[in-house]
């Protein structure tokens, strides 16, 4: 059994509770995700700008430091005498405090004098530094720094060399306080917690708030977000986890030269304070809404649901067939307008019903009409099957035609000649033959002559059909060879030409070549390649011969070029072009829009065979109507693997 069903009312007011709570959750989940957006890149932008701004910071320091100890590197320097050189250090001891010791060491790796804050000067010691990493460092890479170190258990150290200038240079190796970079990362504070620290390369620990963790020599490597600094594979600002396991904001910045990584930190829940205090604030408003959204429902669903009692009695019994029976709710409103509605409704139901048995007979005459049209539509079909049948059984009995054909072609020929004879032989008899019977012979002879010139020309035709219906339905009998494309394609050309010229005198065509010089030879059909360029220059020919218009100069262009493993041969008019229909079914065979006896539909559909079928190439067209055609022939280089196809 089902469970207890709703009221209307009750629907209503979970409806109206469920809108207010749904918007309220929508706009507070909106509220939500741009605090969380802006608090992220707030505390984004902040951590990157301090890691950046202590980065550069360190880096100026270092920049400096290389200037200043870059005094003592001079070329001229090493022509200084030692007591100036001495000289030199000192300045340089009170010039950048960060250095505790300077030592020049020659070019053969022995010290010559030593300077420091806290020990007294040494000068001339011979001590052998050939092998220290300092000198062997700084003569390798002209600037060599070394690891950070500790002294007097707080204060962070770290040896910097730089190499001299000129042959067999020497190397000033100085001592330096990174105490300025401790202070640095020790004054950036990010909220209330956040704090930086930084590692050198391998992610070992160089300066941090807590010394402590630095004079453990702390190895931070295993840090998800020093990793991914160290790498380079990682975003330089991403969620991770701090040294205390907590979640935690990072922002990361390379130290150039040193290869240093800053690191500025701070703890998510600080960082997404605001995104908190938001959904704090949306579950009190969603809380409150819910509450005042409840009355609300209570109080209009008890509105609204006495008009539509009425309306529902109402529509029951007009359900029950009382179409006279009409609705009053006494309501103004949409209720009102709906019960109005309904009652025009019902008044129209009993006019519908009067109409429909009509409406039932005008659809079932339409689908009698549409399943007519469907039977011709199969009729359509079926005759096309047959048509195509029709023109697969004329190829196959087309053997059977030719023998006949000929017979009455040379038959036609030999009456011709006999009704020369027999007119020679009148002349010959003179008048002794009765001129009533000469006239009437003459009549005769002059009406076989017409009837078998018609015979004649009507015979040529169709064997001119039957040789087209043999080609299409068998292979040629010419083989394959290595033949010269070009010297092929002006010979067609020639052939064309002329022999349009001489059917009709007085034609006129500018003919343009573009033959490619280093095409040479093509493994082709030489016999049924030729037929299918006369066929498509004969075609060309006819296109530019139909087309009028002022000042219109006939054209005809043909291109050959060569191809990786192809060879292209093109046949460009300025003709009539082909309308879209016609270009669809060029290729059909018996298909042709010259008119009746000039053409046999049989010309593209054997050239595309021969193209197609015999050579495995491509015969395309490419038009555009009342402007131009070009017919392009593409075929390998060397036969098909196949061979002549059946």
């Amino acid at each position: 059994m089902s469970g207890p069903t709703l009221s209307l009312a009750q629907r209503l007011t979970l409806a109206f509770l469920g809108l207010v709570a749904a918007v309220l959750l929508v706009n507070g989940s909106i509220s939500m995700w741009f605090a969380y957006r802006e608090a992220t890149e707030a505390a984004v932008r902040v951590e990157q700008e301090k890691a950046d701004a202590a980065a550069e910071r360190v880096a100026q320091f270092i920049a400096e430091l290389e200037q200043q100890i870059g005094w003592t590197t001079r070329a001229d320097w090493a022509r200084v005498p030692m007591e100036q050189r001495r000289y030199d250090f000192i300045r340089l001891l009170r010039q950048a405090p960060a250095i505790t010791e300077l030592l020049f060491v020659d070019g053969g790796g022995h010290e010559r004098l030593r300077l420091s804050r806290l020990e007294p000067d040494v000068l001339d010691s011979g001590t052998d530094l050939s092998a220290d990493p300092r000198f062997r460092g700084a003569r390798e890479n002209r600037v060599w720094y070394g690891p950070v170190t500790f002294r007097r258990g707080s204060e962070p150290y770290m040896p910097v060399a730089m190499a001299h200038a000129g042959r067999n240079p020497g190397v000033t190796i100085a001592d330096v306080n990174l105490k300025l970079i401790w202070e640095v990362i020790t004054a950036i504070r990010v909220g209330g917690t956040g704090y930086a620290f930084v590692t050198d390369a391998a992610g070992r620990l160089v300066a941090h708030p807590d010394m402590s963790l630095v004079l453990r020599e702390t190895d931070l490597s295993r840090l998800p977000q020093v990793a991914s600094a160290i790498t380079g594979a990682g975003e330089r600002v991403r969620t991770a986890r701090g040294l205390n396991g907590r979640s935690v904001l990072s922002a990361h910045a390379t130290i150039p030269r040193l290869g240093w990584l800053v690191f500025v930190e701070q703890p998510t829940v600080e960082a997404l304070a605001p995104v908190y205090a938001a959904a704090y604030q949306t579950l009190a408003l969603l809380s409150l809404g819910v509450v005042l959204a409840l009355g609300a429902g209570v109080f209009l669903a008890r509105r609204l649901t006495g008009p539509i009692r009425a309306l529902q009695a109402g529509a029951e019994r007009v359900g029950q067939g009382d179409l006279t029976q009409r609705i009053d709710v006494g309501a103004a409103d949409e209720i009102g307008t709906l019960a109005l509605r309904f009652n025009e409704m019902a008044a129209r139901i009993q006019e519908a019903q009067e109409t429909l048995e009509a409406k039932v007979e005008d659809r079932t005459r339409e689908l009698a009409q549409s399943l007519d049209e469907l039977r011709a539509a199969q009729d359509r079909l079926v005759q096309t099957e047959k048509l195509a049948s029709l023109g697969q059984l004329t190829a196959g009995i087309a053997h059977e035609i030719k023998n006949p054909l000929n017979f009455v072609n040379n038959f036609a020929d030999l009456s011709r000649e006999l009704i020369e004879e027999l007119s020679s032989t009148m002349e010959k008899a003179g008048p002794a033959l009765d001129p009533a019977l000469r006239a009437d012979v003459e009549e005769v002879c002059g009406t076989l002559r017409n009837n078998l010139d018609k015979i004649t020309t009507h015979g040529k035709r169709a064997d001119s059909i039957v040789r087209n219906m043999l080609a299409h339905s068998r292979e040629g009998k010419s083989e394959r060879r290595s033949v010269e494309l070009n010297a092929l394609v002006e010979e067609a050309l020639n052939l064309a030409w002329h022999g349009t010229r001489a059917e009709r005198p007085g034609f006129n065509i500018t003919l343009e070549k573009r033959l490619d010089a280093g095409l040479g030879q093509v493994q082709i059909f030489p016999q049924e390649l030729t037929r299918v360029l006369l066929n498509l220059f004969g075609n060309a020919f006819y296109a530019v011969q139909n087309k009028e218009g002022v000042g219109f100069q006939p054209h005809l262009l043909v291109t050959t070029e060569q191809r990786s493993g192809s060879v292209v041969v093109r046949v460009r008019d300025n003709g009539t072009g082909i309308p879209e229909p016609v270009r669809t079914r060029i290729f059909e065979p018996f298909f042709t829009t010259k008119p009746p006896g000039q053409g046999t539909g049989l010309g593209l559909s054997l050239s595309h065979d021969i193209v197609v079928r015999q050579h495995g190439g491509e015969l395309a067209v490419a038009t555009e109507p009342g402007a131009w055609t070009e017919f392009t022939i593409t075929l390998p280089r060397g036969p098909v693997l196949e061979g002549r196809a059946a």
